[in-house]
């Protein structure tokens, strides 16, 4: 289906329970990746449970505007799909960029999330020198010039180079370029470290022991700033933890599903 929010279509779909009354559990997808990153968790998601995945805007079907993009209009995409699809007290899952705009709804709109995971993600991911160098590369040269780079902060070294890795850089390359880089000026201008500190929430961060992009310390930094918080390192996996293992990845949503009572 496709919600749309200030003039912006975005891609949105909804597996398992049809039901608003369901317990919810949404997920935001990365930078370079649409909502086809969590195919592999989904189905090992206990039944019962509304699943709601989107493309961020300049991602997969959604509608690409113009770059830069700001955090702002992320998280208020977020924000309008889920008033449109009434969800409220959801366990929301963010991977990366995702877990920013998980970071920002969460303080922005408590009522939406009762529980969140924050993924391969920080509070403050990189330098805006290194976003804009890589903005500069992906106007200049397009996606395919960085696609190897992007691949081994992506994976571990068990999956980086395998058959089983080329969906994934496929699904980089046909990012849109304008929605590359307009997503990457929203992270080089966000900083939560201040505004996550005083969330008080069920929080279960989530980092691969091989990622390049957000190593473990830095989740882990993040995800400290929120009293009671939970860690969670998967071994031999890299920045997307999902697609490289994704029995392992659901195992542990599973457990936090029941440990918050959202199954």
């Amino acid at each position: 289906m496709k919600i749309n929010r200030d003039g912006v279509a975005l891609n949105v779909r909804v597996d398992g329970v049809q039901d608003a009354d369901a317990p919810t559990i949404m997920f935001a997808n990365s930078l370079g990746t649409t909502l086809h990153l969590w195919d592999g968790v989904v189905p090992l998601l206990p039944a019962g449970l509304r699943i709601v995945r989107y493309d961020m805007r300049g991602h997969g079907q959604s509608d690409v505007p113009d770059a830069p993009y700001t955090m702002g209009q992320l998280i208020s995409d977020a924000e309008a799909i889920c008033d449109a699809l009434e969800i409220r007290d959801a366990m929301f899952v963010g991977l990366s960029v995702g877990g920013m705009v998980a970071q920002g709804l969460a303080i922005k709109r408590p009522d939406i999330i009762r529980a969140m995971v924050l993924s391969n993600t920080a509070a403050k991911i990189g330098s805006p020198q290194m976003w804009q160098d890589r903005i500069d590369m992906v106007n200049a040269k397009g996606l395919d010039a960085m696609a190897d780079s992007v691949m081994q902060r992506w994976f571990g070294r068990d999956f980086y180079g395998t058959p089983a890795m080329k969906p994934w850089q496929d699904m980089l390359v046909t990012t849109p370029a304008q929605g590359y880089a307009g997503t990457s000026a929203a992270i080089a201008g966000t900083d939560f470290y201040t505004p996550t500190s005083g969330l008080r929430l069920p929080t279960l961060g989530i980092a691969g022991a091989d990622d390049g992009a957000t190593p473990p310390d830095l989740v882990r930094e993040t995800v400290d700033l929120i009293p009671g918080s939970q860690f969670r390192l998967m071994p031999r996996v890299g920045h997307l933890p999902c697609a490289e293992n994704p029995q392992g990845y659901a195992d542990i949503l599973n457990q936090f599903l029941k440990e918050t009572g959202h199954v």
